[in-house]
């Protein structure tokens, strides 16, 4: 529980109240719907919370009421008069079984840490339950001193880019592993021509390694910042990584990034579990946890001279602490004309990171907040740090003894973190607008969830709330549709039961809500409940196995989404297709594998993206992500099509290919 509003949330996201009494409108914030929180005026006269802002401008850079172009600089703390409003709302104590109080909302911090039973209660039976963990550990920092993760060094002799990798093990593979058919790994005709001149790069096969990772938590319940895909019960098999979320956990350690495998969690081996077992262990909190990870490296074209000067190179951890977005760090970044990746060409004299003094000249840049930037380029870099806030997370490659040419600059594209403003073009976060939204097709898998159509009418006060909370809308990321991320026990709906966390909205008084925006569904739910009668019709996603282990209590302390395995069960017709458009050169891999497709003892099954390979045109493009489902290529759908029908139409295509895909949130451990 958060120890300044008693209630359970993500650390970066709002402070949670139940609020004694309705809140004006004009109080509210129509991002989160909640009353406002640290409120932030728009030049345009809108209101919003600074974190709900702060997220929503990372993504888009328009005004969420009236979408006239906005940057977050322009945006400035409201007027205290309103700041003062907002404090004096009257608040109820979040431990009512033990404490009925009620306080202004800028007393409750002091309430709960002076006053309050059902908080000093918390506080003794959490101790209580948290092992002896202080033996053995440094001394914590001095006050004022700002802890960083510590630095990392390969063992001498060791060949992986990992700290703490357990006798790293390199496999091979180009050869499909059983139940894997691997387009993407095979070798063409121009593949073998490349291998037998010796005037070209050697590709032999893909490498991978296995690596254990020890992740070190402060708070034992705190979120890992991950989403995963797959289970044993998806045609994937295998637990991936689909993303690290920023200034996570996990974005923090650097060291696990999106395509990893997770092959065990504590000693215990998920490799074939299921995905709902699978987010139970993950979620499992602890203060330590280790983590045994299949990590793609690309294809194998260095010579043994290389690898034995990787060799000598240690992996280093360094956080820097920006005061506000727009300090600058002072680094200038660059590329080489030889080897892959972004390296620190300078750091100026007097910045952030010269005084921090960890950074060096000619480091390589592996990951900035766990965005894997060993293909980057020195925009996409740039524009990871301006977009942070306050930690910026590096894990840097160090080849002791080896200082980068002044005359490298002429040679790449030189970017400085100091700069204000974004370099523009940069493939990291960007926004595809897509050509078409939905792909019709029939589709029968629904393996282990049904999806329940349901009609709820009830009668209501005009100014009564409807009293829920909504994610997704069509303007999201993942294009999901409407569903509803919380029944607040103060609204007409909590009193009548039949709508639940996790339905997915289809229209409210025969207004469809499928093709909506966050926003427009917003406004379209508030202007239809304040009528006496509300219709709305909705989908239930119903689990058929019973046997699952009950997620619902540990998800409390998440920002609530549904499993990305739920997703699955949706029904065609909500699915929000996208065409993605690699390109590639003639002696090049697609460089993605797939599994699925129509198999005689299991029927009809969706083509997922299972491993994208690093340094290869998928990957480089990054639209792409493992558990993608591949709905058409090139128009033609593959639905129905078996892993030997769609493998030559994918080989088929020399130096362009579209793939249609519906993407699904991983589900967030």
């Amino acid at each position: 529980l958060c120890w300044e509003c008693g209630q359970s949330h993500l650390v970066l996201d709002n402070h949670l109240y139940n609020f004694q009494d309705e809140v004006d409108d004009e109080l509210m914030c129509h991002i989160c719907l909640q009353p406002l929180l640290q409120p932030m005026d728009t030049p345009c006269g809108h209101t919003y919370c600074f974190k709900c802002l702060e997220n929503f401008m990372q993504e888009y850079s328009f005004c969420p009421m009236d979408r006239k172009k906005l940057s977050f600089q322009q945006c400035h703390k409201s007027s205290l008069l309103v700041r003062n409003l907002l404090d004096k709302l009257v608040v109820l104590c979040p431990f009512q079984a033990e404490c009925q109080q009620t306080m202004q909302r800028c007393e409750l911090e002091a309430h709960l840490q002076n006053r309050c039973p059902g908080f000093k209660k918390y506080k003794s039976e959490l101790q209580r339950k948290k092992n002896p963990v202080s033996k053995g550990k440094e001394d914590p920092p001095a006050k004022g001193e700002t802890p960083t993760p510590r630095d990392a060094e390969v063992p001498s002799g060791g060949s992986s880019l990992v700290a703490e990798s357990s006798g790293a093990a390199v496999v091979s593979l180009g050869t499909a592993e059983p139940g894997l058919v691997n387009p993407a790994f095979e070798e063409t005709e121009e593949g073998e021509s490349l291998k037998k001149s010796n005037h070209l790069p050697h590709r032999t096969s893909l490498v991978a390694e296995t690596t254990t990772i020890e992740i070190h938590r402060e708070d034992p319940e705190e979120e890992l910042g991950m989403r995963i895909v797959g289970g044993k019960d998806t045609p994937l098999g295998n637990i991936v990584v689909q993303e690290v979320l920023r200034d996570s956990v996990i974005a923090a350690d650097g060291r696990i990034a999106p395509g990893d495998h997770i092959l065990e969690v504590n000693g215990v081996n998920i490799s074939s579990v299921t995905h709902c077992q699978a987010v139970s262990f993950l979620r499992h909190p602890g203060p330590v946890l280790h983590l045994m990870v299949l990590q793609e490296k690309g294809f194998s074209n260095k010579t043994a001279q290389q690898d034995s000067t990787a060799a000598n190179r240690e992996v280093i951890h360094v956080t820097l602490i920006k005061r506000d977005r727009s300090e600058p760090l002072g680094i200038k970044l660059i590329r080489k004309t030889d080897e892959a990746g972004i390296f620190i060409l300078d750091l100026l004299e007097g910045g952030l990171a010269a005084k921090n003094g960890k950074l060096s000249r000619n480091d390589r840049v592996l990951s900035i907040n766990g965005q894997d930037l060993r293909q980057g380029t020195p925009e996409a870099a740039a524009q990871i740090i301006q977009s942070t806030e306050s930690r910026v997370n590096f894990v840097i490659l160090r080849q002791p003894g080896v200082q980068l040419p002044e005359a490298a600059e002429d040679g790449g594209t030189s970017s400085s973190s100091s700069s204000s403003s974004s370099s523009g073009g940069s493939p990291v976060h960007h926004r595809r607008r897509l050509e078409h939204s939905h792909y019709r097709r029939k589709s029968t898998y629904q393996k282990g969830y049904v999806s329940h159509e349901k009609t709820v009418a009830i009668k209501k006060e005009p100014k009564e709330s409807l009293g829920i909370t909504i994610g997704g809308g069509r303007d999201n990321k993942n294009k999901l549709p409407i569903y509803v991320t919380s029944v607040q026990p103060i609204g007409c709906l909590f009193r009548d039961g039949r709508i639940k966390r996790g339905d997915v909205l289809l229209s409210i008084n025969g207004i469809d809500l499928t093709h909506l925006n966050y926003y427009e569904a917003v406004s379209a739910l508030k202007s239809n409940a304040a009528s006496h009668s509300v219709t709305l019709k909705a989908l239930e996603i119903i689990s058929l196995n019973s046997t699952e282990p009950s997620l619902d209590i540990r998800e409390q302390g998440f920002s609530w989404s549904p499993l990305w395995i739920t997703w699955l069960g949706l029904p065609s017709y909500l699915h929000f297709c996208q065409d993605i458009v690699l390109s590639k050169g003639n002696l090049e891999s697609w460089g993605f594998s797939i599994v699925g497709g129509f198999e005689e003892s299991k029927g009809n099954q969706p083509f997922f993206i299972k491993t994208i390979v690093p340094g290869t045109p998928a990957f480089r493009d990054r639209k792409l992500r493992c558990g993608d489902e591949i709905v058409a290529v090139n128009g033609v759908p593959a639905i129905g099509m078996s892993n030997s029908e769609l493998i030559p139409m994918l080989k088929e295509q020399r130096n362009r290919v579209t793939l249609t895909v519906v993407s699904w949130p991983g589900s967030l451990v």
